[in-house]
């Protein structure tokens, strides 16, 4: 299985540069890629002190590792910090705008041996974190050639994972070569146990952190407060179609509310399409004014969701109808209670059947158990009761980020 790993990267990226002219996508995940080792170096020759990497998959992931990023900072200032991502989304969103304790972001190469090498060497990390699950063997197997320290945080096993499966073997160094590894929860440590690694424990999910930190903090906002004034809000986040479908009818219903939609795709199209079957007035926030009476308000920019949800009576988080849950841990930080698609595979998105447990989120899979959840949502007794949970559900779950620290502390691993 190595010998045909190795070569499976060894030919792709040819295959890919061959067929890159015909996808848009595929060039600017090459082309992200061209100057990684040299960008590298030059950062290396002006940053040459003590060095911590953190290698995530896309958004989310780093999301998850703010907090540690944030903590490790506050208690060794001096180190130097760098963020690799794997997926151009993720990296492209991030690189928009100057990132608090980070000091250099970067792709992470394709997982041919002789290119692992020359990150990791070119990098020189004392320190290495993977986030999640996205591991890649050669680039682990050069960390530990170097006898550089390995973790893995916020890990959320499952059993249908390559970890587990028929080539699970060789997937499962990753797993062993780590130094420790940090659960979400107790069938990760059980299924770790289960195949003789015992080098882990529970942190917990640091999105809560993250969530936590953001609504202690968030953007002021005065300009939607203002169009706002005493009206109840409805905050829809990252709006798929299959979400609106559901929705539109809803807003037509709720005319009193204001609505406030961030689409999942920033184009016109789908916000024009959505407003010509909306009986009420909409505005997009580019061409928007607080003084404006519309009562949908649809936010056609990244980066203002997360402080959006201040203003929330209640959230609607998409995507569990096409790819995939979006983050409903935002708008719970915020002590608002959130409604989202039913979710296909339970098992990727735990927090789903979590918060409908806990009793803060709510799950809907037509136009009449939206309409049914919301009717519910508008009784007093209800909706305090889901504010109190989500309130309480947040808050028993901090202290992740510190709960790494701490190992990172005891193991004397940053000098």
């Amino acid at each position: 299985m190595n010998l045909l790993y190795r070569l499976f990267f060894l030919l792709v990226p040819g295959f890919l540069n061959l067929i890159k002219p015909f996808s848009s996508k595929l060039r600017h995940f090459l082309d992200g890629r061209g100057s990684i080792i040299e960008d590298l170096k030059n950062f290396r020759n002006s940053n040459p002190g003590h060095l911590v990497w953190f290698h995530v998959a896309s958004l989310g992931e780093y999301e998850q590792a703010r907090p540690v990023i944030a903590g490790l900072k506050t208690k060794w200032p001096e180190l130097t910090l760098v963020i690799s991502f794997f997926s151009p989304s993720g990296y492209d969103h991030v690189i928009k705008k100057p990132q608090i304790h980070v000091d250099f972001i970067t792709y992470l190469p394709l997982d041919r041996k002789s290119w692992a090498d020359q990150f990791v060497k070119a990098l020189n990390p004392e320190l290495a974190f993977f986030v999640k699950y996205d591991l890649w063997f050669h680039h682990i197997q050069a960390l530990k050639k170097n006898r550089i320290p390995v973790f893995l945080i916020s890990a959320s096993l499952r059993e249908n994972q390559s970890f587990f499966g028929v080539f699970g073997g060789f997937f499962r160094q990753n797993l062993f070569s780590m130094d420790w590894i940090f659960t979400q929860n107790q069938r990760s440590i059980d299924l770790l146990r289960g195949i003789g690694f015992h080098q882990c424990s529970i942190a917990g999910d640091t999105r809560f952190d993250r969530v936590a930190a953001t609504a202690a903090a968030p953007k002021a906002l005065p300009e939607i407060k203002q169009w706002i004034d005493h009206q109840p809000v409805i905050v829809v986040g990252s709006a798929w179609e299959e979400d609106m479908k559901l929705l539109i009818p809803l807003i037509n219903a709720y005319p009193v509310y204001r609505w406030i939609i961030a689409p999942h795709d920033l184009n016109s199209e789908p916000m024009d399409r959505w407003a010509s079957q909306l009986r009420v007035e909409t505005k997009k926030y580019s061409d928007w004014d607080p003084s404006d009476s519309n009562s949908v308000l649809f936010i056609d920019n990244i980066g203002m969701l997360s402080s959006l949800y201040q203003f929330a009576k209640v959230a609607y988080v998409g995507g569990a109808f096409g790819k995939g849950l979006h983050n409903i841990l935002e708008p719970l930080g915020f002590g608002v209670p959130v409604i989202f698609g039913k979710v296909k595979r339970e098992v990727k998105f735990p927090e789903a059947a979590q918060s409908i447990q806990e009793g803060c989120g709510f799950s809907v899979e037509d136009e009449k158990s939206l309409f049914e959840i919301f009717e519910k949502l508008e009784t007093p007794d209800f909706y305090e009761k889901s504010v109190d949970s989500a309130q309480k559900w947040v808050k028993s779950n901090l202290g992740a980020a510190d709960r790494i620290l701490e190992k990172v502390s005891e193991l004397g691993l940053v000098k």
